[in-house]
């Protein structure tokens, strides 16, 4: 399975003669699909020029850490928010030294330190700076606080000695970077997500619906597939394309939603509730196209939808439940209630309307709450958020079902 595609890397590149593979490694990432950013320090330069590497990725190369038309000439941090991994290949020992000291003298080094994604660095040197006791502390030092270190590889060195320092082939790069998005946390479970806004029917051609966009419940389904699990995703009206490797049912209402979910549920064992249900729906729906009149108001008698997640958390060995709350106000407060009412594991909440986040939005950010805990997403794509949700909600699964599943522990408290 080919977990790159659609992903963003972030590829810095440091002054050494491997700095030439660092093309073929761009070429290949953009064949399996991952939109492609170029970081280059000064010395790279001198070994392959930004040009090419702009021709490559079809993405402007970064060179300067003060850009005056990067984003509010705070490139490091737009680079950093960008990016769901970034791999630095060739790194050199001096790069390798600055990154351990949290040096932050070029654009590289500072998106480093301002990233909160998975930050690889691929070695290539001469031998003997590889083996100088320097260079093996600072390894040390990076591994300690979660660099991944890949490689190098031995062989024969353009110096003309022979040993370890050989940068790794862009193939065997490629399969680790894959790998990072490729984690079996939820191997084996199976996860059913609600996603997008449900149309509640007025006449044959008016409905009440909302601005949810599903985009936010479609990458959560494309993150629970790369961490192993075996996806239902029930979508409302969108425009989006199913994630490769999901089973996708449609509902239009509410009440086509509930029915889908309450027949899968009972197997599931988690049950993440992005989409955005009306609570609504018109008592009655005209069966021909309500004609304007001279009337200058019209009454619409509403009926309450029945509550999709509440159902589910209350089922018999009920999945793990994950709902989502969106807020204008007191967020903490209502997300909170929320969670208790319902009786949900947790509850991820956001606030509407805030500039560039919520619905519509490629960003988002996140408030998580569950009992004894919580934590905070700071704003980011919602494909990475997703990502990040999963693994939490894969640890606290585990922490809440360490053998078996639901169902099995439902099983044993009738026995």
């Amino acid at each position: 399975m080919n977990c790159l595609s659609s992903k963003r890397i972030l590829l810095g590149i440091t002054g050494g003669i491997a700095a030439y593979k660092a093309a073929e490694l761009v070429r290949r990432l953009r064949e399996r699909g991952a939109e492609v950013r170029v970081v280059m320090t000064e010395a790279a330069q001198a070994f392959i020029t930004p040009l090419t590497l702009q021709a490559l990725s079809g993405q402007r190369v970064h060179t300067d850490l003060l850009d005056a038309d990067a984003e509010a000439a705070m490139g490091h941090i737009e680079l950093a928010r960008w990016a769901d991994a970034v791999l630095v290949a060739p790194a050199t020992a001096d790069f390798l030294a600055r990154l351990a000291q949290g040096r932050a003298d070029d654009l590289l080094a500072t998106l480093c330190l301002a990233t909160r994604v998975p930050l690889a660095v691929a070695p290539a040197m001469n031998q003997a700076m590889w083996t100088n006791p320097a260079t093996r502390d600072n390894l040390a030092l990076l591994a300690r606080r979660g660099v991944q270190v890949w490689g190098p590889a031995e062989g024969a060195q353009a110096c003309g000695e022979t040993g370890p320092g050989r940068l790794l082939e862009p193939e065997v790069l490629l399969e680790r970077l894959d790998g990072l998005f490729a984690g079996g946390a939820l191997a084996g479970k199976r996860v059913l997500i609600t996603a997008g806004p449900t149309r509640e029917a007025i006449d044959p051609v008016r409905f009440l619906s909302n601005r949810s966009s599903g985009k936010m419940g479609y990458a959560l389904a494309a993150a629970a597939v790369e961490a192993g699990a075996e996806v239902i995703l029930v979508s409302g009206p969108v425009a989006l394309d199913c994630p490769p490797g999901v089973t996708l049912l449609r509902a239009e209402d509410a009440l086509t939603m509930y029915a889908l979910v309450q027949e899968r549920a009972p197997l599931a064992d988690i049950f993440i509730a992005t989409a955005a249900v009306a609570d609504y729906r018109p008592r009655q729906v005209a069966t021909a196209k309500i004609k304007k009149d001279a009337a200058t108001t019209l009454t619409l008698e509403l009926e309450r939808n029945p509550d999709i997640l509440a159902a589910v958390a209350a089922l018999p060995g009920a999945p793990f439940c994950v709902g989502f709350a969106a807020e204008t106000d007191d967020l903490a407060a209502h997300a909170r209630k929320k969670r208790l009412a319902k009786g949900l594991d947790l509850v991820a909440a956001n606030w509407v309307g805030a500039p560039g986040q919520g619905f519509d939005s490629d960003d988002n950010a996140l408030e998580l709450f569950w009992e004894g805990g919580q934590e905070s997403l700071p704003e980011a794509p919602k494909t990475r958020l997703a990502r990040e949700l999963i693994g939490i909600i894969a640890r606290l699964y585990q922490e809440k079902y360490p053998q078996g599943t639901p169902q099995d522990l439902h099983a044993q408290d009738s026995a």
